[in-house]
Protein backbone atom coordinates (compact mmCIF):
# COMPACT_ATOMS: atom_id res chain seq x y z
CA UNK A 1 0.00 0.00 0.00
CA UNK A 2 1.53 3.44 -1.33
CA UNK A 3 0.41 6.05 1.24
CA UNK A 4 1.02 9.92 1.70
CA UNK A 5 0.72 12.13 4.58
CA UNK A 6 -0.74 15.41 3.12
CA UNK A 7 1.74 18.48 4.29
CA UNK A 8 1.63 21.93 3.51
CA UNK A 9 4.61 23.65 1.13
CA UNK A 10 5.65 25.64 4.39
CA UNK A 11 6.81 21.84 5.99
CA UNK A 12 7.42 20.09 3.30
CA UNK A 13 8.89 17.30 5.67
CA UNK A 14 6.01 16.86 7.63
CA UNK A 15 5.31 17.78 10.89
CA UNK A 16 7.24 16.36 13.89
CA UNK A 17 4.85 14.74 15.63
CA UNK A 18 3.37 13.09 12.60
CA UNK A 19 6.92 11.63 11.65
CA UNK A 20 7.15 8.70 13.79
CA UNK A 21 3.93 7.71 12.43
CA UNK A 22 4.66 8.15 9.02
CA UNK A 23 7.61 6.33 9.24
CA UNK A 24 5.74 3.07 10.72
CA UNK A 25 2.97 3.61 8.29
CA UNK A 26 5.58 3.96 5.19
CA UNK A 27 4.04 7.08 4.49
CA UNK A 28 5.57 9.83 2.29
CA UNK A 29 5.16 13.18 3.02
CA UNK A 30 3.38 15.36 -0.04
CA UNK A 31 2.47 18.84 -0.05
CA UNK A 32 -1.48 18.71 -1.33
CA UNK A 33 -1.68 21.64 -3.67
CA UNK A 34 1.65 20.81 -5.23
CA UNK A 35 0.74 20.71 -8.80
CA UNK A 36 3.05 18.22 -10.18
CA UNK A 37 1.63 15.26 -7.72
CA UNK A 38 -0.57 12.29 -8.78
CA UNK A 39 -2.52 11.71 -5.83
CA UNK A 40 -3.90 8.21 -7.94
CA UNK A 41 -0.57 6.68 -7.43
CA UNK A 42 -1.63 6.71 -3.52
CA UNK A 43 -3.68 4.35 -1.83
CA UNK A 44 -4.33 6.56 0.97
CA UNK A 45 -3.72 9.97 1.13
CA UNK A 46 -4.04 11.16 5.11
CA UNK A 47 -5.09 15.26 5.71
CA UNK A 48 -1.97 15.87 8.23
CA UNK A 49 -0.16 18.81 8.40
CA UNK A 50 -2.56 21.36 6.12
CA UNK A 51 -1.69 24.40 8.33
CA UNK A 52 -2.73 26.84 5.58
CA UNK A 53 -6.04 25.22 4.86
CA UNK A 54 -8.80 27.69 6.95
CA UNK A 55 -7.50 30.58 4.50
CA UNK A 56 -7.67 28.81 0.92
CA UNK A 57 -10.65 26.59 1.90
CA UNK A 58 -12.47 26.63 -1.54
CA UNK A 59 -8.97 25.36 -2.77
CA UNK A 60 -8.59 23.14 -0.46
CA UNK A 61 -12.19 21.56 -0.44
CA UNK A 62 -11.69 20.85 -4.10
CA UNK A 63 -8.83 19.28 -3.85
CA UNK A 64 -10.62 16.83 -1.27
CA UNK A 65 -12.53 16.08 -3.64
CA UNK A 66 -10.22 15.65 -6.32
CA UNK A 67 -8.36 12.75 -4.00
CA UNK A 68 -11.34 11.55 -3.61
CA UNK A 69 -13.30 9.46 -0.94
CA UNK A 70 -11.55 6.05 -1.88
CA UNK A 71 -8.50 7.60 -1.33
CA UNK A 72 -8.69 10.73 1.21
CA UNK A 73 -8.66 10.44 5.41
CA UNK A 74 -10.77 11.71 6.99
CA UNK A 75 -12.86 11.32 3.60
CA UNK A 76 -14.07 14.91 1.99
CA UNK A 77 -17.68 15.01 2.93
CA UNK A 78 -16.70 14.52 6.65
CA UNK A 79 -13.55 17.22 5.84
CA UNK A 80 -15.87 19.67 4.48
CA UNK A 81 -18.83 19.36 7.33
CA UNK A 82 -15.87 19.83 9.96
CA UNK A 83 -14.27 22.87 7.77
CA UNK A 84 -17.29 24.94 8.75
CA UNK A 85 -17.99 25.64 12.34
CA UNK A 86 -21.83 25.83 11.27
CA UNK A 87 -21.85 22.14 12.59
CA UNK A 88 -21.94 22.84 15.72
CA UNK A 89 -25.96 23.41 15.20
CA UNK A 90 -26.18 20.70 12.89
CA UNK A 91 -24.69 17.56 14.81
CA UNK A 92 -27.50 17.44 17.38
CA UNK A 93 -25.32 17.46 20.84
CA UNK A 94 -25.11 19.58 23.45
CA UNK A 95 -23.23 22.99 22.81
CA UNK A 96 -22.95 26.14 24.31
CA UNK A 97 -25.90 28.80 23.57
CA UNK A 98 -25.05 29.98 20.55
CA UNK A 99 -26.20 32.24 17.35
CA UNK A 100 -24.93 32.52 14.05
CA UNK A 101 -25.25 35.27 12.13
CA UNK A 102 -24.24 35.89 8.60
CA UNK A 103 -24.48 38.48 6.28
CA UNK A 104 -27.50 39.78 6.11
CA UNK A 105 -28.58 38.26 9.39
CA UNK A 106 -30.34 40.57 12.21
CA UNK A 107 -27.86 42.09 14.32
CA UNK A 108 -27.70 39.90 17.66
CA UNK A 109 -28.36 41.21 20.61
CA UNK A 110 -25.73 39.94 23.44
CA UNK A 111 -26.18 38.45 27.04
CA UNK A 112 -23.58 38.38 29.59
CA UNK A 113 -19.92 37.81 28.55
CA UNK A 114 -19.60 36.42 24.94
CA UNK A 115 -17.14 34.67 22.41
CA UNK A 116 -17.45 35.51 18.42
CA UNK A 117 -15.59 33.57 16.08
CA UNK A 118 -15.89 32.69 12.49
CA UNK A 119 -16.89 29.81 10.86
CA UNK A 120 -14.63 29.52 8.71
CA UNK A 121 -10.77 30.14 10.43
CA UNK A 122 -8.45 28.07 12.44
CA UNK A 123 -5.80 29.13 15.61
CA UNK A 124 -8.30 31.33 17.18
CA UNK A 125 -7.97 33.74 14.19
CA UNK A 126 -10.54 36.34 14.41
CA UNK A 127 -11.44 35.68 18.00
CA UNK A 128 -12.28 37.37 21.20
CA UNK A 129 -14.28 37.12 24.60
CA UNK A 130 -16.40 40.43 25.14
CA UNK A 131 -17.44 40.99 28.55
CA UNK A 132 -20.64 43.56 28.15
CA UNK A 133 -18.93 46.87 28.52
CA UNK A 134 -16.64 45.50 25.56
CA UNK A 135 -20.21 44.54 24.14
CA UNK A 136 -19.24 47.19 20.67
CA UNK A 137 -15.85 45.33 20.15
CA UNK A 138 -17.98 42.00 20.19
CA UNK A 139 -20.15 43.50 17.39
CA UNK A 140 -18.09 45.52 15.52
CA UNK A 141 -15.48 41.80 15.34
CA UNK A 142 -19.50 40.44 13.88
CA UNK A 143 -19.32 43.11 11.29
CA UNK A 144 -15.47 42.01 9.82
CA UNK A 145 -16.40 38.68 10.07
CA UNK A 146 -19.57 39.05 8.16
CA UNK A 147 -18.25 42.03 5.46
CA UNK A 148 -15.80 38.85 4.41
CA UNK A 149 -18.64 36.53 3.57
CA UNK A 150 -18.37 34.03 6.44
CA UNK A 151 -21.35 33.83 9.38
CA UNK A 152 -20.23 34.83 13.09
CA UNK A 153 -20.79 32.81 15.78
CA UNK A 154 -21.66 34.11 18.85
CA UNK A 155 -21.44 31.79 22.12
CA UNK A 156 -21.88 32.45 26.06
CA UNK A 157 -18.38 32.49 27.83
CA UNK A 158 -18.45 29.37 29.82
CA UNK A 159 -16.54 30.21 33.27
CA UNK A 160 -15.37 26.52 33.09
CA UNK A 161 -13.16 27.37 30.07
CA UNK A 162 -11.70 30.45 31.34
CA UNK A 163 -10.60 28.60 34.65
CA UNK A 164 -10.33 25.05 33.73
CA UNK A 165 -9.47 25.08 30.13
CA UNK A 166 -10.89 22.20 27.42
CA UNK A 167 -10.65 18.46 27.56
CA UNK A 168 -9.61 16.61 24.31
CA UNK A 169 -10.35 13.57 23.73
CA UNK A 170 -8.22 11.71 20.51
CA UNK A 171 -10.38 8.56 18.64
CA UNK A 172 -7.97 6.86 16.13
CA UNK A 173 -9.88 4.64 14.13
CA UNK A 174 -13.23 5.28 16.36
CA UNK A 175 -11.77 4.20 19.47
CA UNK A 176 -9.92 6.44 22.04
CA UNK A 177 -6.08 6.73 21.82
CA UNK A 178 -5.73 9.53 24.43
CA UNK A 179 -6.91 12.76 26.13
CA UNK A 180 -5.06 15.71 26.00
CA UNK A 181 -5.86 19.35 28.33
CA UNK A 182 -5.58 21.98 26.51
CA UNK A 183 -5.30 25.91 28.73
CA UNK A 184 -7.71 28.76 28.32
CA UNK A 185 -7.05 30.51 24.84
CA UNK A 186 -8.83 33.57 25.73
CA UNK A 187 -7.39 34.56 29.16
CA UNK A 188 -8.12 38.44 28.46
CA UNK A 189 -10.59 40.44 26.86
CA UNK A 190 -10.81 41.41 23.56
CA UNK A 191 -9.89 39.92 20.25
CA UNK A 192 -7.18 37.43 20.72
CA UNK A 193 -3.75 38.91 19.48
CA UNK A 194 -1.80 37.09 16.54
CA UNK A 195 1.29 35.40 17.19
CA UNK A 196 4.70 35.31 14.44
CA UNK A 197 4.02 31.71 13.34
CA UNK A 198 3.83 30.44 9.87
CA UNK A 199 0.34 30.73 9.86
CA UNK A 200 -1.11 33.56 11.62
CA UNK A 201 -2.82 32.26 15.12
CA UNK A 202 -3.35 33.30 18.52
CA UNK A 203 -0.46 34.26 20.07
CA UNK A 204 -1.05 31.75 22.87
CA UNK A 205 -1.19 28.98 20.26
CA UNK A 206 2.50 29.23 20.36
CA UNK A 207 3.09 28.37 24.11
CA UNK A 208 4.89 24.78 24.41
CA UNK A 209 2.78 24.31 26.99
CA UNK A 210 -0.56 25.05 25.89
CA UNK A 211 -1.79 21.75 25.34
CA UNK A 212 -0.64 18.83 27.26
CA UNK A 213 -1.08 14.92 28.62
CA UNK A 214 -4.76 15.10 30.34
CA UNK A 215 -7.42 12.55 31.71
CA UNK A 216 -10.96 12.28 31.01
CA UNK A 217 -13.86 11.64 33.74
CA UNK A 218 -16.74 9.43 33.08
CA UNK A 219 -19.01 12.01 32.12
CA UNK A 220 -16.58 13.84 29.62
CA UNK A 221 -15.94 10.36 28.46
CA UNK A 222 -19.25 9.19 27.65
CA UNK A 223 -20.02 12.44 26.21
CA UNK A 224 -17.45 12.53 23.58
CA UNK A 225 -18.68 8.53 23.05
CA UNK A 226 -22.25 10.57 21.96
CA UNK A 227 -20.21 12.88 19.63
CA UNK A 228 -18.32 10.41 17.73
CA UNK A 229 -21.63 8.39 17.48
CA UNK A 230 -23.46 10.86 15.84
CA UNK A 231 -20.21 11.58 13.63
CA UNK A 232 -19.91 8.17 12.87
CA UNK A 233 -23.72 7.83 12.35
CA UNK A 234 -23.28 10.20 9.78
CA UNK A 235 -19.80 9.95 7.89
CA UNK A 236 -18.71 6.54 8.98
CA UNK A 237 -15.85 5.68 11.17
CA UNK A 238 -13.37 8.60 11.32
CA UNK A 239 -10.02 7.97 10.71
CA UNK A 240 -8.97 9.93 13.14
CA UNK A 241 -10.96 12.89 15.06
CA UNK A 242 -10.37 15.19 18.64
CA UNK A 243 -13.20 16.14 20.35
CA UNK A 244 -13.19 19.00 23.07
CA UNK A 245 -15.04 19.15 25.59
CA UNK A 246 -16.31 21.82 28.40
CA UNK A 247 -18.89 21.99 31.11
CA UNK A 248 -21.91 24.79 30.89
CA UNK A 249 -23.08 26.60 33.87
CA UNK A 250 -25.40 23.47 34.38
CA UNK A 251 -22.08 21.38 34.91
CA UNK A 252 -23.21 19.76 31.55
CA UNK A 253 -20.74 18.31 29.42
CA UNK A 254 -20.77 20.52 25.45
CA UNK A 255 -18.80 20.27 22.23
CA UNK A 256 -16.74 23.18 21.70
CA UNK A 257 -14.83 21.58 18.75
CA UNK A 258 -14.85 18.74 16.69
CA UNK A 259 -11.46 18.90 14.73
CA UNK A 260 -11.70 16.11 12.02
CA UNK A 261 -9.09 18.10 9.83
CA UNK A 262 -6.37 18.94 12.56
CA UNK A 263 -3.11 19.41 12.05
CA UNK A 264 -1.32 17.65 15.35
CA UNK A 265 -2.89 14.96 17.16
CA UNK A 266 -0.36 15.51 19.72
CA UNK A 267 0.98 12.15 19.77
CA UNK A 268 3.75 12.38 21.32
CA UNK A 269 1.72 12.80 24.91
CA UNK A 270 0.83 9.18 25.05
CA UNK A 271 2.78 6.26 25.05
CA UNK A 272 1.83 4.34 21.89
CA UNK A 273 -0.30 6.91 20.10
CA UNK A 274 1.98 7.05 16.67
CA UNK A 275 1.48 3.48 16.27
CA UNK A 276 -2.21 3.68 16.93
CA UNK A 277 -2.45 5.99 14.02
CA UNK A 278 -0.32 4.01 11.98
CA UNK A 279 -2.41 0.96 12.63
CA UNK A 280 -5.39 2.99 11.40
CA UNK A 281 -4.12 4.20 8.64
CA UNK A 282 -2.99 0.51 7.11
CA UNK A 283 -6.43 -0.61 7.97
CA UNK A 284 -8.72 2.16 7.01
Amino acid sequence: MRIAFATCSDLPEGWEDDREAARLAGAEFVVWDDPAVDWEAYDRVVVRSVWDYSARIEEFLGWCAVVGAERLRNRPELIAFDSDKRYLGDLGVRIAPTAFVGPGDPVPTLDGEVVVKPNVSAGARNTGRFAPPRHAEALALVERIRASGRTAIVQSFLEDVGVNGETALVFLAGELSHVLHKKPVLREQGEAPLGDGLHPAAAVMFEDDLVVAGEADPVRRDFADEVMAAVTARFDTPLYARVDVALDADGRPVLMELEAIEPNLYLATARGAAERLARAVLDS
